[in-house]
């Protein structure tokens, strides 16, 4: 018996046979991956025809010479930057054109037949375009601009607008005197700092100034004694 369970623990330790069910999901997911890559390799091989197509289009609408630009067909986003790089390539130019995504189509132009701006917003109105109507229109807008010019021309110059002088603007609340009664005219004072040049200097010689300090001297004791015996004459 011991033995028997030793062996069924080995057995139900050891990993269980892979399900049915995991070996079809297995099965289903190679067979998706074999799909995509079909898929892809579908993909790649019809833009590789598409351009060579596109090339030979090109090239025909080049050697036509009677065609200055050409409209292609409503085509996908991949398919109309393919056509815009091959026609870059050729040294053409490219515009594409059409508000849905269904229904933009792209249009090569020749270089010596560049478009207009009209032209270009011509066929983004989904106008085809008439030079001969564009010209009419032109000539219709130099003409309005032109009339316009006359009119204001008649009219005359515009009436003068607002003060722009700050003391105009407010000339109603500070009055015209107001600004010149507040100002003071200042003058520099040119001796303001300067000293003669007889006073940067003492003049007098050495004994001159000793003879000066011992009469002031004597002067102050002078005046000391007479205040003193008047003092004591008080007190007599």
């Amino acid at each position: 018996m011991a033995e028997l369970d030793l062996l069924g623990s080995i057995l139900s330790s050891m990993e269980r046979p892979p399900a049915a069910a995991d070996g079809e999901a297995r099965r289903r997911a190679r067979e998706q991956a074999a799909r995509v890559k079909k898929l892809q390799e579908q993909e790649k091989r019809q833009k590789v025809e598409f351009r060579k197509r596109m090339e030979q289009e090109v090239s025909q609408f080049i050697q036509a010479s009677g065609e200055p630009r050409r409209r292609f067909q409503p085509m996908n986003k991949i398919e109309r930057s393919i056509l815009h790089d091959v026609a870059e390539v050729a040294g053409l130019t490219s515009f594409s054109f059409g508000d849905d995504e269904d229904s933009r189509y792209v249009m090569v132009f020749k270089k010596e037949f560049a478009p207009s701006d009209e032209e270009l917003e011509a066929y983004r109105r989904g106008e085809e375009w008439d030079p001969a109507r564009a010209g009419q229109r032109r000539r219709l807008r130099e003409l309005a601009a032109q009339q316009e010019e006359e009119e204001e021309l008649q009219r005359g110059p515009a009436p003068p607008g607002p003060p722009t002088d700050y003391k105009d603007k407010y000339r109603h609340l500070i009055g015209s005197d107001a600004a010149k009664a507040a100002a003071r005219t200042m003058e520099a004072n040119k001796a303001y700092g300067c000293v003669p040049v007889a006073n940067k200097r003492d003049t007098r010689s050495i004994e001159e100034a000793m003879n000066e300090i011992r009469a002031k001297k004597r002067l102050r004791q002078a005046e000391d004694e007479g205040g003193a015996g008047g003092a004591g004459g008080a007190s007599a």
